[in-house]
């Protein structure tokens, strides 16, 4: 088989044409799965949040998997792979902690939910603890300030995927982000969780089969596995050991990533909901064991792979005392596109155009699977935890039902909108990178593990303490965020980033999601010393359901 140097221009047939075909394809599969799913489903809205309670374990491990592979995992982390060498493939570790997640949390949650009838994380947290609006309404803020970030970078990654499909098109990012944003809509506006599920499943599998068919295509144009390790012997001593080229991820470091990350992604919203959704405990227990062997597999030996060669191939340079990625692969993000779409058509032709198309599709899918996921779950943290509660209680169920389709329309319009400042503001810094938003977002989420550890297993803190401590927790994570040092400059003297330098040598030791969980856990034992207990007695009961004792 011939072979060409990465860089050079690949003949075959026109790439724009057949990627719009294949684009087209998956899409009408995707609306024809949501009206199938809007035809079986029933007008509940336990149908609608949860599918009836009954997904078996194809749809379940599917949907987990999907929901917790959004383009960070595509295209982020490669990234940062490329930009740090070796030191970030560790990352992978993040699989079997979250598998570990799953089993210790997943059966006493689905348990409890189905024998309380909850649908939110806040229903059950409300439920332990006691219904008041601050708890009720921290949850929400929690859940919110995860899943913007992450709808964010999907529609970002839809922009980035159509100026590689389409690179003739100046609107072509424009027209991505819109197009992603608007099916995704309706599709989950129709089905709902049975919809959302159900196209899981076939972006699940373009997923694993596109991070499969990326390092086989890398492998193979470098010579085989021989070829590919005397390549990435190339790579710069620094990209080769810990902590890498940037100093930043030392072992310790890259422990509380793997851990904090993994947790934090499986206590957010959509996560906790498949929870509740799963058939039986059985579906959850084989969905940890996936976790926990087959994905990190794919995962480590797929795009990870892919992004060590990358970095061999086109080693980031030094810009003014900062790291860039290489000119041809212009953004550390789309190192995985560059290599894949440079080299499939010249190994196999226009099969190798088909290919790479269906493989960025499998990035879109990705985007697509993690976006309609946490778009689902914002409508029922909203209209079940905020509309419910607090603006109409007595609104009746239809009526919730459209409050929730609205939230999503309205939570697409604004992550668009922040999209398209950042891709027109070149110093909006918090939308810079899809790995660095991904990160702030579990960093949020990790905020809940305090009281769901206590909850699940400890059960000695109070409610004021548990307030207390999600309160401080999203204060020291928005701290490691772009955000404040941005708020000080607009209301403030331009330059000067007071935050960031407090927090800059901490950032380079913890992980986001760990720092929080500190600052939380600390201030929920403290306050929880000297507030009121909760009754032994509902207490007691609640443990009984969710360790089994109660059907």
């Amino acid at each position: 088989m011939k072979f060409v140097l990465f860089g050079e221009t690949a003949p075959g047939p026109d790439f724009g044409s057949v990627a719009l075909v294949v684009l087209g394809l998956y899409l009408a599969a995707l609306l024809t799965l949501g009206i199938v799913a809007w035809r079986r489903g029933r007008t509940s809205e336990e149908d609608y949040y949860l599918a009836g309670r009954g997904q078996g374990v194809l749809v379940s491990i599917m949907t987990i998997m999907a929901t917790f592979f959004s383009s960070g995992a595509m295209l982020g982390v490669p990234g940062f792979v490329y930009k740090e060498g070796v030191a970030f493939t560790l990352f992978a570790l993040n699989l079997p902690c979250a598998g570990a997640v799953i089993h210790l949390f997943g059966s006493k949650i689905r348990r409890l939910g189905r024998s309380r009838g909850y649908v939110t994380q806040g229903d059950m947290i409300a439920g332990y603890y006691g219904d008041t609006a601050p708890m009720r309404l921290l949850v929400a803020l929690i859940g919110f300030l995860y899943v913007l970030p992450y709808v964010i970078m999907q529609i970002k990654s839809g922009g980035y995927l159509a100026q590689v499909m389409f690179p003739g098109n100046p609107d072509a990012f424009a027209r991505g982000a819109m197009i992603l944003s608007g099916v995704t809509i309706v599709y989950v506006l129709i089905g709902g969780m049975r919809s959302v599920a159900w196209t899981d499943v076939l972006q699940g599998f373009l997923l694993i089969g596109g991070m499969i068919l990326a390092a086989v295509a890398t492998v193979v144009t470098l010579g085989g596995l021989g070829g590919f390790f005397a390549k990435v012997r190339e790579i710069d001593p620094e990209g080769l050991a810990l902590p890498g080229p940037s100093g930043v991820y030392t072992p310790w470091k890259l422990m509380t990533i793997c851990v904090f990350a993994s947790i934090g992604s499986l206590v957010q919203p959509a996560q906790w909901m498949r929870m509740y959704s799963a058939r039986n405990e059985q579906v959850l227990k084989r969905g940890a064991l996936i976790f926990s062997i087959i994905l990190p597999l794919c995962f480590l030996f797929g795009v990870m792979l892919v992004a060590l060669a990358g970095r061999a191939i086109y080693p980031p340079e030094m810009m003014d005392g900062k790291m860039v990625a290489h000119p041809h692969v212009g953004e550390f993000d789309q190192i995985v596109i560059v290599m894949v779409k440079e080299q499939l058509p010249v190994m196999l032709g226009g099969l190798g155009t088909v290919l790479v198309a269906v493989l960025l599709v499998a990035v879109l899918a990705a985007s697509m699977s993690t976006a309609d996921s946490n778009l689902h779950a914002l409508s029922a943290v909203v209209t079940r935890d905020v509309y419910d509660r607090f603006v109409r209680p007595r609104a009746s169920e239809t009526e919730r039902a459209w409050v929730g389709r609205a939230v999503i329309v309205l939570a697409t319009l604004l992550a668009l909108w922040l999209v398209r400042a950042g891709q027109t503001n070149e110093n909006f810094a918090p939308l810079k990178m899809i790995a660095s938003l991904m990160f702030a977002a579990i960093g949020f989420s990790c905020q809940l593990l305090p009281v769901t550890i206590d909850m699940l297993y400890l059960r000695r803190g109070t409610r004021a303490g548990a307030v207390a401590g999600m309160a401080a927790g999203i204060v020291a994570v928005f701290l490691f965020t772009p955000f404040p040092d941005l708020l000080i400059e607009k209301f403030g003297e331009a330059g000067k980033t007071p935050v960031a330098d407090a927090v800059n040598p901490l950032k380079s030791l913890f992980d986001i999601g760990f720092t929080g969980f500190v600052v939380n856990a600390a201030v929920f034992a403290l306050v929880s010393v000297f507030t009121q207990k909760l009754d032994r007695d509902r207490v007691a009961a609640l443990a009984k359901e969710m360790d089994g004792g109660v059907q």
